[in-house]
């Protein structure tokens, strides 16, 4: 936090001018959550399929959440909690090597779904709001405070391991069967070039991810908060943009010189070797030559090399 934010954060209590009631989400449950998801399955494009039927080993290179479903749905045993179905997607990156070759870069789609349960509190209000429709009928929009709105905030996963299963196509239970009637959002699709490949493979990738998430239950309140007064912006912006009549030239006046580009600081062992040798060399050169003007008697710094004169209003030559 700078220095500016730190002060407007510390302000004096004497300044408060009123109490003001302001609405906002309060955060009535929240959890932390550390998933390790191993052999979760990845469904890759027909493209990338077939460059995984013939690679010789592949390794797994990223994975990018794409999106993440929420559902909140109100326990029937239990008043005031609520379950939360969450359903990650992610996009996976591996390399696949060819017959020794350069490795080739394919991506496919893999999903992860969970279930939590947060408590919410009790709400059986319905809040009607004004809010214009755009492109339609100008009228009040429903809105049902009965369930509390999920929040999920979550990073991209770490790649743990990654693994090839061959399927064979026996009707014994050696093979994992699995469940592959996916239903997929549009966006989701969208982010592949091609169709996803679901069944009829003869290889199948696997991975195992390590993922971090916050996951909180929010609903609407009424806050009384004290006021200090209104929040004028200080920064001025009218000097600033294409719409100014500022010259290049003017502009590039103000830009302060790169000095430590063209003189970069150097390593703390080498500046600190040469600055303590300039300091030793001051110091000895200093200490033979120098005499006060008034007192004949100089004090020499061990440190910086320079002298001053006992008087104290004289320097040294």
């Amino acid at each position: 936090m700078s220095e500016k934010c730190q002060a407007d954060a510390a302000l004096d209590l004497n300044r408060i001018r009123e109490a003001v009631c302001i609405h906002t989400k309060k955060i009535c449950d929240s959890c932390i959550d550390k998933d390790c998801i191993e052999d979760l399955r990845v469904f890759l494009t027909q493209e990338a399929q077939s460059v995984l039927e013939q690679a010789s080993s592949v390794k797994a290179r990223s994975a990018e959440l794409l999106h993440v479903v929420i559902d909140v749905e109100p326990m029937q045993y239990n008043t005031g909690h609520y379950t939360v179905d969450i359903t990650y997607y992610y996009r996976i990156l591996v390399d696949a090597i060819l017959c020794g070759t350069r490795p080739v870069t394919i991506c496919g789609l893999a999903v992860f779904s969970k279930r939590v349960i947060l408590c919410g509190g009790e709400g059986s209000a319905k809040i009607f709001s004004s809010r214009t429709v755009i492109d339609g009928i100008d009228e009040q929009q429903l809105m049902c405070t009965v369930a509390p709105e999920a929040i999920v905030e979550v990073i991209d996963p770490m790649i743990l391991a990654s693994k090839t299963v061959d399927v064979c196509n026996c009707n014994c239970n050696c093979c994992p069967s699995e469940n592959t009637c996916l239903e997929l959002p549009a966006c989701i699709c969208n982010c592949f070039d091609g169709d996803l490949v679901l069944s009829g493979e003869n290889r199948r990738l696997y991975v195992t991810i390590g993922q971090f998430s916050i996951i909180r239950m929010e609903r609407d309140t009424q806050l009384r908060i004290p006021s200090y007064s209104y929040c004028i912006p200080t920064k001025d912006c009218s000097a600033t943009g294409s719409a100014t009549d500022e010259s290049p030239c003017d502009l590039f006046s103000r830009i302060q010189f790169p000095v430590n580009t063209f003189f970069p600081p150097c390593g703390e062992g080498e500046c600190g070797s040469l600055s303590d040798a300039m300091a030793s060399a001051a110091t000895t050169t200093t200490t033979a030559t120098t005499t006060c003007n008034t007192c004949n008697t100089c004090n020499t710094c061990s440190t910086c090399g320079t002298s001053s004169c006992n008087v104290g209003c004289r320097t040294c030559r």
